[in-house]
């Protein structure tokens, strides 16, 4: 299969997850990317069951939208039962580099208030050990060098993510990003907490505190569940 089908075929595994699992009359969490809109589109035949959903960009707020989801601020919600997002990356105890898409921080929002996470990727995804992917951090931007001389001090190498006509990508927070290269992640939990602290950083595209609990993961073999032992 290619990458799109297999895209395709963990969509409509999380689809199934979240219509078994899931009652009715609940607000869903959903994430930002290619694949995440597959569960978006296998999702929409069933989106009667749900009130509606809690997005994590604008992009998604879209897509949502004009499939006839009713879109909740997070604020107007007591609790997510599940979220649903893809990964760049993600390693054998369910930590993940995120933000490929830009829209870390509020993915990480969503995913910190939802009693599960699932992740859904393809098999391609699957590392032992996180940093070949390079790592997004969302920065204030007056902070951006002063980032970047953290980062290079850690034997990364910091790259401002820039739109096609060479000027910074914003954030839907109205923030940058830098992408960091040449990390090797042993320790993602606790480069997590250390990166979070920098003055000027927004959030790290690290999910390691709050890693996946389930992921659905596609192969040529179809999709392989796997769950997570959390400590």
């Amino acid at each position: 299969m290619t990458q799109d089908e297999l895209k395709q075929l963990v969509g409509r595994a999380a689809a199934d997850y979240v219509n078994a699992n899931v009652p009715e009359g609940a607000v869903i969490g959903v994430g930002t990317g290619s694949t995440a809109n597959c569960f978006i589109e296998a999702l929409a035949a069933t989106k009667g069951r749900y009130r509606g959903a809690v997005s994590s960009s604008v992009v998604t707020t879209a897509r949502l939208e004009a499939h006839g989801f009713k879109i909740f601020d997070l604020n107007e919600v007591e609790s997510l039962p599940v979220y649903v997002d893809g990964a760049d990356e993600i390693d054998g105890e369910g930590a993940m580099i995120k933000g490929g898409g830009g829209a870390l921080t509020r993915e990480k929002i969503v995913a910190s208030v939802s009693e599960v996470f699932v992740c859904i990727a393809d098999a391609s995804k699957r590392v032992e050990v996180l940093g070949q992917f390079p790592l997004p951090i969302e920065v204030v931007p007056m902070a951006r060098t002063a980032i970047g001389r953290r980062i290079a001090a850690l034997c990364g190498v910091p790259v401002l993510r820039v739109q096609k006509d060479g000027s910074p990508y914003i954030t839907d927070n109205g923030n940058e990003v830098l992408d960091v290269k040449g990390l090797r992640i042993s320790d993602p939990r606790t480069l997590e907490a250390h990166v979070n602290a920098w003055p000027g950083v927004v959030t790290v595209g690290l999910f390691a505190a709050r890693g996946a609990d389930l992921c659905l993961l596609g192969g040529e073999t179809g999709v392989e569940r796997i769950e997570y032992r959390k400590v």
